[in-house]
């Protein structure tokens, strides 16, 4: 491949200081996403490194040579270090400079200059590292799930193959000693993959970012911020969906509503501090006695919603039951007062056979909860009247009214909200503001 090597210099050159400006606009715009600033950095780096290796003949090999394959690295060091950033973990200014700092010392300390190919090996090594340990940082963070990940890990690590391949293959292209770098076949392949390179990673890294920045927002809109669970329309919305897909195949479900009994009277009483670890408790519970193909989100204030599918009536009180005696057991403190919580859940199911929507099933189990609130709070009510009278948890029996003879939790659950100073004491259920004179929908 034969390219004239001034013209390329000059258009990677361009392309090089371009690009860094590019991603140092889109770093001013995101100031949060430091990489960007290490990556458009990265690129300047790069412009200056083969300005001085086009200088080639006009400057000493000082420059030309050791300086101009230093700052390369360096660049390359950047390059990783961008990734590590955008991951969250720390920068490691050895990781940066450590790779021209090897080159430096092996072309001052060593015969490296006298060794045919010996320099350009040498370094090519070293940016291969670089290459690929970028594209392990970028395949890490895997779990957040950017569309643009897998290109730029093929991208990094395609760009270290091909430095890596250069050792070899160089020895098969023999060229004369005079202007070697310049009439190696190589310098057509490196030049132009390393602009292309340069062109598609760039963009690649803006795609990355705003992907991760439409990703937040998402995240930031559909869920609720105290307890990390969906909020209202992220639950409907996925609810709706899944019941479409129930079509396909038949299968029992139920909802679940739930609402903490007198969580005015708490906020009231000890402040929304203590409120919200309420709140972040109940979910804790919630969260570890759902299955994760349940659906389970923040409806509002203190209240909360979960769809379960494949359950019927009764293992759906069951579980409702078990959330409900966990929570009974948490109590909230504030100096030497302490404060008894509970819930009140309303369950609702159809068969298989019977088509539903969210609305209409919710709608049932709000019913069933309001005759939970009727019947005295802290119970589990179903819509069709079936009433859990052993759920199992603890193997006690429970008495008409619903509520369970002091069924056993376990002490992780009971510490949910407390800190490990407090040692929860039982406070009677009656301790609740009955006489608030604040009128609630629900109490």
């Amino acid at each position: 491949m034969n390219l004239d090597a001034q013209t390329m210099f000059v258009v990677t050159i361009a392309v090089a200081a371009v690009l860094g400006l590019l991603l140092f606009y889109a770093w001013y715009q995101q100031r949060r996403v430091t990489s960007l600033a290490w990556w458009g950095g990265a690129h300047f780096v790069a412009c200056c490194a083969v300005w001085l290796i086009s200088q080639r003949g006009e400057l000493s090999e000082f420059w030309s040579i050791e300086v101009a394959n230093a700052l390369l690295l360096v660049a390359a060091g950047m390059t990783w270090m961008g990734a590590r950033l955008f991951d969250g973990n720390r920068v490691s200014l050895v990781g940066i400079f450590g790779g021209a700092a090897v080159w430096l010392l092996a072309v001052t300390g060593t015969n490296l200059m006298a060794v045919p190919y010996g320099p350009a090996h040498f370094s090519s090594m070293i940016i291969a590292a670089y290459s690929f340990g970028a594209a392990i940082e970028i395949w890490r963070g895997r779990h957040e799930s950017l569309v643009s990940r897998l290109p730029l890990v093929v991208m990094l690590s395609m760009h270290g193959a091909l430095y890596l391949l250069r050792v070899p293959l160089a020895f098969l292209t023999p060229t004369a000693k005079s202007d070697a770098l310049f009439s190696s076949a190589w310098f057509g392949v490196i030049a132009l993959e390393s602009l292309l390179y340069m062109i598609a990673t760039a963009f690649i890294f803006l795609a990355m970012a705003k992907e991760r920045m439409e990703l937040e927002h998402k995240v930031a809109a559909t869920t609720d911020p105290l307890t990390g669970i969906a909020n209202r329309r992220a639950f409907l919305d996925s609810a709706t969906r899944s019941l479409k897909q129930r079509s396909r195949a038949p299968q029992p479900v139920s909802a679940l509503l739930f609402d903490l009994d007198r969580f005015k009277s708490i906020n009231d009483r000890f402040g929304h501090a203590i409120g919200d670890r309420v709140l972040r408790a109940f979910t804790d519970i919630a969260v570890m006695e759902l299955r994760s193909t349940d659906v389970l989100g923040r409806l509002g204030g203190e209240e909360f919603g979960a769809v379960l599918f494949g359950a019927e009536a009764g293992s759906a009180a069951a579980t409702a039951e078990r959330i409900r005696a966990g929570f009974e057991a948490i109590y909230a403190r504030d100096g030497l007062a302490a404060q008894n919580v509970s819930v009140s859940v309303g369950v609702a199911s159809v068969p298989a056979d019977e088509d539903v929507e969210i609305e209409t099933l919710m709608s049932k189990a709000d019913e069933a909860l309001y005759v939970a609130k009727a019947r005295g709070r802290n119970r589990v009510e179903v819509a069709d009247g079936y009433l859990a009278r052993r759920t199992g948890l603890s193997g006690r029996e429970m008495d008409d009214s619903g509520a369970r003879r002091g069924a056993e939790v376990p002490t992780s659950v009971v510490g949910a909200i407390m800190s490990p100073s407090v040692v929860p004491q039982p406070a009677p259920f009656a301790d609740m503001n009955e006489t608030s004179p604040v009128v609630h929908r629900r109490a």
